[in-house]
């Protein structure tokens, strides 16, 4: 996980060190920076203005997951590149690129993605080409950057698992705050697209849409085989040595725990309200399923304390978000001071499955929704973990898992009035008890308790809960 980010213009280091020091909190273990007059990287933040100057360039800041704990990007080789995120399956790419030639300087997976676009640019294809065939080979969450020198092209995996933002004068980076920092716009880069800035303006293209993984619907037998099959290889990807998932004691996060606890020393995260749905829930759940539970119990006063740093985080004036990010702030903190950097979550898997009641009457808002999860839910939760160096995980957004859910019916999805019965029968299978796979879960601001206290919060400032968050956010950012 990490801060990326760059440019293209004049001058660009006086914005570069404000870009820098906008962003830094999404990677605090080192910093590089390629332009077309030179590159510097360093684990001491304070040798930033000494960065080349230029008029094309790149930045990243690391918070170090995979490979080489001090190598730090942009890697540079017939291209410069920066990539947030991880490539799950980088090992497999790189003994299929090692059989056809290329060679490796280091272990880490960003070093993959630059060798394989620069494998189908050296074949003759376009950068449009490029990426659309390297997107199609990797199993992974990411926004990427990579320049020729001349311009810059900018990519998010399909599902929009990692931020990216984009100006139109030029300039883009994983958080809108650090583009407002230089006095830019913040447009979100599409997942599945592709965005190519050069001297003559901005192009966006499609790469690579959900459709097209759409094939002959599956039976239901054979679906809730296939789900079972696909989320497991997730889960198994996505593991670390030690693991956290952030746990509410309901179907999914319980699934997902259940499958990585065979595969990792898990640790479960939850936050809420003494009382709260959530915290009852996870208790029991934690006990049935053997895992050990962390719980951050929360109060008035701890929310009053967290309000500025959730909404520094998510960067609008949204009060649901708002909500939602308070136990998410608690729980990814405990993961931080366990030492724990990776956090799975069960995120997507409403949208793929059913889970919302509005999927009752109007079927048809899962794949809308599920198209607008990137920036809606999943670039709230990124920014939020990354206040506490926590890096998120979602398996059930493996493309394998929404290959499969997109191919459910959906009749086997919602039937009988039950919601995600697809997915609630693949958990019976794959051993999880029945009265978790069949609980009916509170959305996280009203099973956590977080709404009620935020509403406290704004009552008390004789406002309602909207306009205490624009309140916040004003003066955070100091925008109308």
């Amino acid at each position: 996980m990490c801060l990326v980010a760059g440019g293209l213009g004049s001058n660009l280091r006086d914005r570069f060190i404000v870009m820098i020091n906008a962003g830094k909190h999404r990677g605090e273990d080192s910093f590089g920076v390629w332009t077309d007059e030179g590159v510097l990287k360093s684990s001491d933040f304070s040798k930033v203005p000494e960065m080349p100057d230029g008029r094309v360039g790149l930045i990243q800041c690391r918070l170090a997951m995979t490979g080489s704990l001090g190598f730090t990007q942009p890697f540079v080789n017939e291209l410069a590149l920066v990539h947030n995120g991880e490539i799950y399956n980088h090992r497999e790419l790189r003994a299929w690129l090692e059989g056809r030639g290329v060679s490796f300087e280091t272990d880490v997976d960003s070093e993959v993605i630059l060798r394989l676009i620069e494998f189908f640019l050296d074949r003759g294809l376009d950068a449009f080409g490029a990426v659309r065939k390297a997107m199609l080979m990797m199993e992974g969450d990411y926004a990427v950057a990579f320049s020729d020198g001349e311009r810059i092209h900018l990519f998010r995996d399909p599902l929009g698992v990692r931020p990216l933002y984009r100006s139109r004068e030029g300039f883009f980076a994983s958080e809108k705050k650090v583009l407002w920092a230089i006095g830019q716009e913040a447009i979100p880069v599409e997942p599945g697209e592709l965005v190519t800035i050069s001297r003559d303006g901005v192009e966006v293209r499609k790469v690579l849409r959900l459709e097209e993984l759409r094939r002959k619907p599956l039976d239901p037998e054979r679906a809730v085989k296939a789900i079972g099959r696909a989320l497991t290889c997730s889960v198994r990807h996505r593991v670390g040595k030690k693991t956290g998932v952030l746990f509410s004691g309901g179907l999914d996060s319980s699934l997902v725990a259940l499958l990585a606890s065979e595969y990792s020393d898990v640790v479960l995260y939850t936050a809420g309200v003494e009382g709260s749905p959530d915290i009852e829930w996870a208790r029991k759940a934690a006990d049935r399923l053997g895992l050990k539970l962390r719980e951050y119990v929360f109060n008035l006063d701890d929310v009053r304390e967290a309000v500025p740093r959730v909404a520094f985080a998510i960067e609008e004036p949204n009060p649901m978000n708002l909500a939602i990010g308070i136990p998410l702030y608690f729980a990814t903190g405990l993961a931080r001071d366990d030492g724990v950097r990776v956090l799975l979550s069960g995120q997507g898997a409403d949208e793929l499955f059913g889970g919302y009641a509005k999927y009752l009457e109007r079927p048809e808002l899962m794949e809308e929704d599920l198209k607008g999860l990137g920036e809606r839910n999943l670039a709230r939760d990124d920014k939020i973990a990354m206040l506490n160096s926590v890096e998120g995980r979602f398996p059930f957004l493996s493309l394998s898992v929404v290959s499969a859910a997109i191919n459910t019916p959906l009749d086997a999805k919602i039937s009988g009035g039950v919601r995600k019965a697809v997915l609630r029968k693949a958990a019976l299978e794959l051993g999880l008890p029945k009265e978790i796979a069949m609980r009916e879960k509170k959305a996280a601001q009203y099973g956590s308790g977080s709404q009620k206290l935020l509403e406290k919060l704004a009552k008390s400032e004789g406002l309602g809960l909207r306009e205490y968050a624009e309140k916040v956010f004003r003066e955070i950012f100091k925008r109308e």
